[in-house]
């Protein structure tokens, strides 16, 4: 019979707390600006009271899992990376147990390594990719690090991450091509991403078609408020270009973002000519966290 699952996805800033009954059904849950970077030594067992105790309380006998940068280097205890390729199974197998109390033991899920050519990490996202539940197919999952994985006979043989959140950020606010950006006005949002995608398919590549977010202003012909979604969209495509470059022309991505992401990733995977599967962060996490869990228990 399975029991309730408490989980946590404890990343660098943020942690996402759930209470999930034995159906899978999110009874509870917490999101709360409490990432390891503001954790303690020796504070994890009183950071977790305070971000789940209350899930504790209402269903003692749940199981813990922790997922995220808790099991990094830099977390509670380090969970060693698992190699691609790497199944469900394996992932569990490699999970490794922390005492919260003398009564109490939490779980914490493991990151995935990948060396394709140049070696590449990711911690959290395996739990989502596992809970896509493929056995073959493509997953992109958008961020400041976005990561994009083949999944093939169930396993997760390859990734490679895309540093276009964080490069967005510094181009639009650490840059010369933020000093003509405004706000965006009404049409700029739509206008300035069109522009982007355009501009992605010009030769010369990201570092000429950058420039333009500059120059375009300068000649009139690109407003400031469309300064911030021309160099998003840029990014973006380029990132889905590179992507499409290391895993082979695809028909078909599941997409797992929710929001303002969901909309500019599906709006750019549509303009690739790509079908789009799109699963929010917190399903997937669900249903992995369920899958991962349920092998430990097994």
């Amino acid at each position: 019979m399975p029991k309730p699952l408490i989980a946590l996805d404890w990343g660098t800033t943020r942690a996402r707390a759930f209470l999930i009954a034995e159906t899978g059904e999110v009874v509870q849950r917490r999101i709360a600006d409490q990432g390891i970077q503001s954790v303690p030594a020796g504070g994890y067992p009183a950071a977790f009271e305070a971000l789940a105790g209350d899930f504790r309380r209402a269903a003692p006998d749940a199981a813990i899992v922790l997922a995220g940068m808790v099991g990094s280097r830099n977390g509670w205890i380090e969970a060693p990376y698992v190699a691609c390729p790497a199944s469900p199974a394996a992932i569990s197998a490699s999970a490794i147990r922390v005492e919260l109390d003398r009564e109490t033991t939490a779980t914490i899920i493991p990151g995935l390594s990948c060396d394709d050519g140049a070696f590449d990490v990711m911690r959290g996202e395996e739990t989502l990719i596992v809970g896509l539940g493929l056995e073959d197919g493509i997953a992109c999952l958008p961020g400041t690090h976005s990561k994009w994985a083949e999944i093939k006979g169930g396993r997760i043989t390859r990734f490679a991450s895309f540093m276009t959140g964080e490069i967005y950020g510094l181009l639009r606010n650490g840059s010369i091509l933020g000093r003509l950006a405004e706000d965006p006005a009404e049409g700029d949002a739509a206008s300035g991403a069109a522009r982007g995608q355009a501009g992605a398919q010009r030769p010369g590549g990201l570092l000429n078609t950058a420039f333009a977010a500059r120059t375009e202003v300068l000649a009139g012909r690109m407003r400031g408020g469309e300064v911030g979604p021309y160099l998003s969209a840029l990014l973006v495509a380029q990132e889905i270009a590179g992507a499409q470059a290391m895993f082979g022309r695809q028909n078909h991505v599941h997409l797992v973002a929710d929001g303002a992401l969901a909309d500019s990733y599906g709006g750019a995977l549509a303009a690739a000519g790509l079908a789009v599967t799109v699963v929010t962060p917190e399903a997937a996490f669900v249903a992995g966290i369920r899958r991962l869990a349920g092998d430990i228990a097994g």
